[in-house]
C-alpha cells in the first residue's frame, strides 16, 4: 500500500493525460498553456521557498558547480561515445546530458518525499539549470551552425521566472529576511497554496505528449541505454566526491532521483528537420516512462 501511493497518482495523472489527448478533452494550445502555468507561476512559487527555507554552506556553493561540470562532463562522454558507436544523430550528446528537473524531477521527487525536503533536491538542480541556460544552448547553436547569441541567452536566463525565483529564495534565506520578520509561516503558506498543483499538472501533461507508436525502438533502446550508463557512472563519482568532502552529507534521496531523469524536453525545438525532431522526442518518451518506473 506505501508503494502503491507514490506509483498510483503518477500513472492516474499519466493515463489522464493520455486519455485528454485521444478525447480531444484538452487541445495542444490547452496543453502549452498548462504547461507555461507550471514553469512560469507554480515551479518558480516551489523554487522560491525551498531556497528561503535553506540553511547556507560552503556546500551550497560546491554542490551547483560541481554539478555544472558534471553536465559538461556527461556531453563530452556522449560526443565520444557517439562516435565510438557510430550513432549519426548530431543531438546525441546532448540527449546525454542535462535534466528535467522541472516539468518531472520536482513532481517525483515531492511525491516520493514530500515538500518539506524540496530544498535538497533544488541544490542539486542548480547546477544543472545554470548550465542548460547557458552552455547546452551555445553547444547547440554551435552544433546546428547557428551564430551562438550570448548576450540574448544571459538575457533569457535573467529574465527566467525559475532563476528570478532561485535568487530571490537565495537572497530570503541568506540574509534570513523571512526569519527576522516573523512572516516565515506567512510565506511558506503562500508559495505552498500556489505550487500545489504543480506535480499533478506537469504529470498531465507528459501523459498528454506520450505517443509510443511510432518510436523506432532500436535507435532510441540505444541512446536511452547510453545515457543511463553514463549518469550512473557519474553519479558514483559524484556521489563519492561530495561524501568525501562532507561525509555527513544527506544528499542520496536527491541525487537518485535527478540521475535518472531525462534530457530537457526543451531539445526537441532545436530538432531543425522532421526525422530528428522524431528521434529527439521518441528518446525523450522513452526515457520519461524508464524514468518514472
Amino acid at each position: 500500500m506505501e508503494v502503491l501511493k507514490t506509483i498510483l497518482p503518477v500513472m492516474l495523472m499519466l493515463l489522464i493525460g493520455m486519455l485528454c489527448r485521444r478525447r480531444g478533452t484538452i487541445s495542444r494550445e490547452g496543453v502549452n498553456a498548462l504547461k507555461s502555468l507550471v514553469v512560469n507561476i507554480a515551479l518558480p512559487a516551489t523554487l522560491v521557498n525551498a531556497f528561503a527555507t535553506t540553511r547556507y554552506t560552503l556546500m551550497d556553493v560546491v554542490i551547483p558547480l560541481m554539478m555544472f561540470a558534471l553536465c559538461v562532463a556527461a556531453w563530452a562522454l556522449g560526443r565520444v561515445a557517439a562516435r565510438v558507436l557510430k550513432m549519426p544523430s548530431r543531438f546525441v550528446p546532448f540527449l546525454t546530458t542535462g535534466f528535467e528537473a522541472g516539468m518531472l524531477g520536482y513532481a517525483l521527487f515531492n511525491m516520493l518525499y514530500g515538500s518539506a525536503r524540496t530544498a535538497e533536491f533544488a541544490r542539486i538542480d542548480l547546477g544543472q539549470v545554470l548550465f542548460v541556460f547557458t552552455v547546452y544552448k551555445l553547444l547547440l547553436g554551435a552544433e546546428g551552425k547557428k551564430e551562438a547569441d550570448l548576450g540574448g541567452l544571459l538575457k533569457e536566463m535573467a529574465l527566467s521566472p525559475i532563476i528570478i525565483a532561485i535568487a530571490a529564495g537565495v537572497l530570503l534565506g541568506a540574509t534570513g529576511l523571512l526569519e527576522r520578520s516573523g512572516l516565515g509561516d506567512l510565506f511558506g503558506a503562500c508559495t505552498s497554496f500556489i505550487a500545489a498543483p504543480t506535480s499533478a499538472i506537469i504529470l498531465l501533461t507528459i501523459g498528454y505528449d506520450l505517443v509510443l507508436g511510432d518510436i523506432p525502438w532500436a535507435s532510441t533502446a540505444k541512446v536511452v541505454a547510453l545515457r543511463l550508463c553514463i549518469m550512473m557512472a557519474l553519479r558514483f563519482a559524484f556521489v563519492g566526491i561530495v561524501h568525501l568532502l562532507w561525509p555527513q552529507a544527506q544528499l542520496g534521496a536527491a541525487v537518485n532521483v535527478m540521475f535518472i531523469l531525462p534530457p530537457p524536453f526543451v531539445l526537441p525545438v532545436f530538432a531543425d528537420d522532421p526525422d530528428q525532431r522524431v528521434y529527439v522526442s521518441s528518446v525523450l518518451s522513452v526515457s520519461t516512462l524508464v524514468a518514472i518506473a
